[in-house]
């Protein structure tokens, strides 16, 4: 690849950074900007990220037209994707947004961990794994999911869909 449609490629990267922060801005627009906490509306995240987008993309298109991104190493990893790998891990956002007010938060956020570390692991070239380390997986996903479901459901009064009536699970 020669140099300058390194550069190109490097700018494109560069203008969809920043066209992703337009449209996360232009989606912000739509949000409620009444003040909640601390004078804070639920707007206020997403202004910010697609503020820092933008920054970022305009930063990254001024880096590949004064030189292109220095140092950069080369790309390591296979030169092809795996795709079994990835679909695990789609597997796994897939089932999560399924089955979230079907399991709950915590069950469903179990799953997604266990489907994606099963891909990543096959990505890095290691076995996906059996049985006992899909269940110790899955074990893991749900102790990670249910002190942050707890803590927005109990602490933050922010409703998240629970298996059971109680609000625990």
């Amino acid at each position: 690849m020669s140099s300058d449609s390194s550069t190109s490629g490097q700018a494109l990267v560069g203008i969809g950074v920043g066209l992703v922060g337009a449209v996360m801005a232009w989606g912000a627009t739509f949000i409620s900007s009444d003040a909640g906490y601390a004078g804070v509306g639920p707007n206020a995240l997403p202004w910010l990220v697609s503020v820092v987008l933008m920054v970022c993309g305009a930063w990254l298109v001024w880096e590949a037209r004064s030189g292109g991104y220095r140092h950069m190493d080369e790309p390591s990893g296979a030169a092809r994707g795996d795709w079994r790998a990835v679909a695990w891990v789609v597997a796994g956002v897939v089932a999560n947004a399924s089955l979230i007010t079907t399991l709950g938060f915590i069950v469903s956020c179990g799953l997604c961990f266990a489907l994606a570390v099963r891909g990543l692991r096959m990505a890095e070239g290691k076995a996906g794994g059996g049985p006992k380390r899909s269940v110790i997986d899955l074990l893991t996903g749900v102790a990670i999911a249910s002190p942050v479901f707890w803590m927005f459901s109990k602490l933050l009064a922010i409703n998240l869909p629970g298996l059971t009536a109680s609000g625990w699970l």
